[in-house]
């Protein structure tokens, strides 16, 4: 993820980092763990690692849910503002792929 502003309390692990391309796995140990506000630069792809719930604190206070499958990835575009919040009762992450070009 892009432009941290604030950390959160879910840990990032870098497993491939290039000039084309970062892959992340983010990790949620508990519930209400967050990635801290930030903005993608880039367009990206995020495939759960659960079946479950996000919740995605948007600007302007604004949260939505977001139900997610494992294994079923999703796309955004660059520019998405947002924290990110484990919305289950259990430990959770997810990998997020970053296309750096």
């Amino acid at each position: 993820m892009c432009d941290t502003a604030k950390p959160g309390t879910a840990i990032p692990t870098v497993f491939i980092e290039n000039s084309r391309t970062r892959v992340t796995e983010w990790r949620f140990e508990k519930p209400g763990d967050n990635t801290g506000w930030h903005t993608h630069a880039y367009d990206y792809v995020v495939v759960p690692l659960f079946d479950g719930i996000l919740r995605i604190r948007l600007p302007g206070g604004e949260t939505v849910t977001s139900e997610v499958k494992s294994g079923v990835p999703y796309y955004r575009d660059p520019g998405a503002n947002h924290d990110v919040i484990n919305g289950n009762d259990f430990e959770c992450a997810f990998i997020e792929v970053e296309f750096l070009m």
